[in-house]
């Protein structure tokens, strides 16, 4: 208890209690979930505002023209996935317009190598990203829309600093995203913001929510599905008025696991990244307290069983594992949110008239192994996204997911091991990171112990990295412990904030 004599004494519980907690992928975001927390939002309107804001200030990774998916346990225990993540478009057309995607080859100059990225029209898949976040502040969320979005409004409209980590990333896909002229015009003030420090703007954008905030329930910021439609129409892109209509977002049950003392709340079917994430948090606490961290080989065999596995579920399933960005929150009610979002590589397609760019999910090889457009217009695409919940019997609980492409899984896992050792969040994701990869190298970071690392040696090839790298996924984590005491770490491998506040 707390208090001085003769005054009320307050509980300090109570006290604590009356914080929240925010992890993502930049300060602006961040400071948006804030603003809403403080204005009484609870953790759904807060990663809402978090998300409506990042597509202005991490625009390579997500977008209203993207997908993603929503975890929420709410202070009772009860939770729900909301998966807005992408459909395979072209509902109504024929077999021969689905045949011949009309995409834009870019070639983008890595180190040491290049890729080529296929964007334009006909890598667009149906975006859900709008759909979601409106679903879910109408289903959970406390406060009003304009409440919500004023934060992005006012980014978009006014101005920003972009982070160093996100010019970085913008430079290395400037040729994608400005490829067509409404892109350009729009990304012009970003690609002038990564090289001098002006402001970032957007202003179709900033109208765009405008519109939103005063539509009416039902109808929000009317026309821009019929100007998509028309836009695809007229560059030969896929995505119909029937694909459109029939989107919707979905609400499922989230994956549960149950470990030795905890258990473990992740994205269910039809994507596979949380069976990954689940399977191998179980192999790798088989058989040992959740109090202690294990050992570093067998923690990377349960991630390549649980990895083996999870793909022999997507054979026939396209999959998209591209750029993404997370966001976690814990507000003031004992409410947590674990969101993850992502637009692809991007399209350099624009909504017009909106600012929104749109994802490129229908056009990268590798996530259609199968070849270019051969899924079923309105097949939900698979993901290996996996937000995630972690829950304690003494009332703790943490949110965690990633960016990363493939090394969701393993940046996931390793930090979720971390904080079931009793880590704090911070420490859990700072430390260095192992990523087994498909070819069966183990990619290391630098800082490793000898003691956790020669093992690991032992039993597979290891390159390790001269520094720590982005490379290694973004994993964003809010945590409470039984006390209601809280705590927030942004991962500082992709430029990721966190912010601990007083309600």
């Amino acid at each position: 208890m707390t208090g001085n004599p003769g005054e009320p004494r307050v509980s300090t519980l109570s006290l604590v209690r009356q914080q929240a907690a925010v992890a993502a992928g930049d300060q602006h975001t961040v400071d948006a979930a804030v603003r809403v927390l403080r204005a009484g939002g609870n953790a759904i309107d807060a990663a809402v505002a978090a998300g409506f804001a990042a597509a202005v200030t991490e625009p390579c990774l997500t977008s209203l023209g993207g997908g993603g998916f929503l975890l929420h346990r709410d202070a009772t225990g009860a939770s729900r996935l909301f998966d807005f993540f992408v459909d395979a478009p072209g509902r109504g057309l024929a077999d021969s317009a689905l045949a011949a995607p009309h995409f834009e080859p870019i070639t983008l100059r890595f180190a040491g190598t290049t890729q080529t990225f296929h964007c334009g029209y006909g890598s667009v898949a149906v975006p859900g990203v709008l759909t979601g976040y409106l679903h879910a502040h109408a289903r959970l969320g406390r406060i009003p829309l304009q409440d919500v979005v004023e934060p992005a409004i006012e980014l978009a409209r006014d101005g920003f600093l972009l982070s160093q980590a996100q010019a970085s990333i913008l430079t290395l896909l400037m040729s994608i995203i400005t490829s067509t002229p409404e892109a350009a015009n729009v990304f012009g003030t970003y690609a002038n913001a990564s090289g001098n420090g002006d402001l970032a703007t957007n202003h179709l954008y900033a109208g765009f929510l405008d519109e939103l905030a005063d539509a009416e329930p039902g109808d929000p910021a009317p026309g821009w599905q019929k100007r998509l439609v028309e836009a695809m129409e007229r560059n030969e892109g896929l995505i119909t008025a029937e694909d459109l209509a029939a989107y919707r977002a979905i609400e499922r049950e989230p994956l549960g696991f149950e470990l030795s003392d905890a258990s473990v709340l992740t994205n269910p079917s039809p994507s596979f990244g949380g069976m990954i994430v689940g399977e191998a948090l179980t192999g790798a606490f088989n058989g040992r307290p959740t109090g202690e961290q294990p050992d570093a080989v067998p923690m990377l065999q349960a991630l390549a069983r649980a990895t083996a596995n999870g793909k022999r579920h997507t054979d026939n399933a396209p999959t998209s594992v591209r750029g993404t960005t997370q966001i976690s929150i814990i507000d003031g009610d004992g409410g947590i949110v674990s969101m993850t979002t992502s637009n692809g590589s991007c399209s350099g397609v624009m909504i017009p008239g909106t600012g929104i760019q749109l994802n490129n999910m229908m056009g990268e090889a590798d996530l259609h192994p199968h070849g270019f457009h051969r899924t079923e217009p309105g097949t939900r695409i698979a993901s290996m996204m996996a937000p995630s919940i972690l829950a304690w019997p003494d009332g703790s609980s943490a949110a965690v997911g990633s960016g990363g492409s493939e090394r969701i899984r393993s940046a996931i896992v390793q930090v979720a091991c971390s904080l079931l050792a009793g880590d704090d969040a911070a420490v859990s994701v700072d430390a260095p990171r192992f990523h087994l990869a498909d070819d069966g190298v183990v990619q290391a970071e630098p800082g490793i112990s000898s003691e956790r690392l020669q093992p690991v040696a032992g039993t597979w090839p290891v390159n390790e990295w001269p520094a720590r790298d982005l490379y290694f996924g973004g994993a964003n984590v809010v945590h409470r412990d039984a006390l209601g005491r809280l705590q927030a770490a942004g991962d500082p491998r992709r430029g990721g904030a966190s912010a601990v506040i007083d309600l």
